[in-house]
């Protein structure tokens, strides 16, 4: 897809945890963003004609032997710069401004104080606003002809602005939620300085991305694997709403999913869509694969060949049925994207949880209409598409389904008895209008413990189920949802009223980091 008619901000990666937050923040304000590493030259980045350029926070000091370093040339040009944290001290020191350590440190939240009236950047805030701070370093001076506009209890400058040149930084991170004001921030200088049009929303996305695809694909036959998640089915339907007929979908159910989930594609999706459906039911053959297989590894490496091994074959009767297939659809997001290097290699096919690593004499060209998006990006396509709330909001589930839920052997019966549980806990959690508020829900089966129960005046010695609520914003991060007692109570009573050999339910109130959000 091209985004050339949009205004591009361009996102220069100082090493920041939040970087892609930064860029996520900017599509929100309908303004197309794109991250590029901070050792990108001036003329690679200008080469993207951005209409405005943000630099992010990072590790660093300014002073650090080896710290990342900052173009002049970048910031004294025409192009508007935005300075963050680290980006914000390095555009002062290039520009003429003082950076010290003067050891005064602030990290968290902070009040900040606006003291210029008169500020673009910082319009209409509040005289005091709380602000998340990370930094060591500070600003003493601001560079020649530049008004400072805002301070801190610690930082002498934590704001300053040159809207005749549309240069303009602040110390803190607008970007994050803990931030008052913060997307305010940002559109004063997406707007106000820069002057970037918001035009980036999912209607002009569908409309470029269909005559992306039908210019890449002309004739041809197109094949997806089709999982039943949110990725898959957006980047399928963006492509059947290009070329229709000419794309076939292909569904494995390696036996793995969730109560519901295989009948839902099979009957919903088609129904939102109308494309053309291949189901392949493979679960006894993933079965018999697992059998007697605990150590979670194993499991994914057994998946991840079935899995292939069945797509081919179904890919093969495809190409027999309709001729010659050139292209394979793939559900890669922006954030696999700048993961792998900011595209490179990023063409090639990821891991199970899409398709997996295909035989070399299965040559496909990929079309990855979702690659320049973020998951909100991808829910909000979905639903412009039509797709049913069902899969635009289903919660990320992993390519080898419950089979990494089961701590143990994963049996036919003990995938019934969390297949069951798992249900109990979804319906809940929908009944109580927060299945929006959760990233996702993981259900696990601890399938190789048992523990002492009294159920029905009898002592009983059944399996403990774990609840792993977990909030988040892309899964690299995550902390546990606090779920209220009463939810919890009614999903612990259900399972173990409801279902057969579970006698216990507990709470997994870990982050990440530490721990992972799936337990294998």
């Amino acid at each position: 897809m091209s985004q050339r008619e949009h205004d591009l901000v361009v996102v220069i990666d100082f090493g920041a945890q939040y970087a892609q937050l930064i860029a996520r923040r900017v599509r929100e304000a309908k303004v197309y963003s794109e991250i590029m590493p901070h050792t990108a030259s001036r003329s690679e980045i200008m080469a993207r004609a951005p209409k405005a350029i943000i630099l992010s926070g990072g590790p660093s000091s300014v002073y650090e032997p080896g710290a990342p370093q900052l173009d002049a040339a970048l910031v004294d040009g025409d192009t508007p710069v935005l300075g963050i944290c680290y980006g914000f001290m390095a555009m002062a020191q290039v520009l003429g401004g003082s950076v010290a350590r003067t050891g005064m440190r602030e990290y968290g939240r902070t009040a900040v104080n606006v003291i210029d009236s008169s500020t673009t950047l910082l319009a209409d805030l509040p005289s005091t606003v709380s602000a998340w701070m990370s930094h060591g370093d500070e600003v003493i001076a601001a560079p020649p002809g530049f008004r400072v506009t805002a301070t801190s209890a610690r930082a002498t400058v934590a704001a300053f602005e040159d809207v005749d040149r549309r240069l303009a930084g602040v110390q803190w991170h607008p970007e994050v939620l803990h931030t008052e004001h913060g997307q305010q921030v940002l559109q004063h200088f997406l707007y106000d300085i820069a002057g970037c049009i918001p035009d980036w929303t999912p209607a002009n996305i569908i409309e470029e991305s269909v005559v992306a695809i039908q210019q890449q694909v002309g004739g041809k036959h197109v094949i997806c694997g089709l999982s039943g998640g949110v990725d898959s089915a957006v980047a399928a339907a963006l492509v059947q709403r290009a070329v229709g007929s000419q794309l076939t979908c292909v569904f494995v159910d390696h036996g793995l999913l969730r109560k519901g989930e295989a009948e839902q594609v099979e009957r919903d999706y088609v129904a939102a869509t109308g494309v053309d459906l291949k189901v392949v039911d493979a679960s006894a053959q993933f079965l018999s694969a697992l059998s007697g297989v605990a150590d979670p590894e194993e499991k994914r490496k057994i998946i991840g060949r079935e899995f292939i091994r069945t797509f081919e074959a179904a890919a093969r009767e495809v190409v027999g049925e309709t001729g010659e297939v050139e292209f394979l659809v793939q559900g890669t997001l922006y954030p696999d994207v700048v993961e792998s290097g900011g595209g490179e290699g990023a063409a090639n096919i990821k891991s199970h949880h899409n398709v997996g690593g295909l035989p070399e004499d299965l040559q496909f060209q990929l079309i990855e209409p979702l690659r320049t998006l973020f998951k909100d990006e991808v829910r909000a396509v979905g639903a412009q598409l039509g797709l049913p709330p069902g899969i635009v909001w289903r919660h990320p589930f992993p390519g080898p389904g419950l089979a990494i839920r089961i701590i143990g052997e994963v049996t036919r019966e003990r995938l019934g008895v969390l297949r069951e549980a798992d249900a109990i806990a979804r319906a809940e959690l929908t009944a109580a209008g927060l299945e929006r508020d959760i990233w996702q829900f993981p259900v696990v089966l601890l399938a190789d413990i048992r523990s002492v129960g009294v159920q029905g005046d009898g002592r009983t010695y059944g399996h403990p189920i774990v609840l792993r609520p977990v909030t988040s914003e892309d899964a690299m991060t995550a902390d546990w949802g606090r779920l209220p007692y009463e939810v919890l109570e009614r999903i612990s009573t259900r399972i173990t009223n409801e279902v057969d050999q579970v006698n216990r339910v507990a709470l997994d109130i870990t982050s990440k980091p530490p721990a992972t959000i799936e337990w294998e």
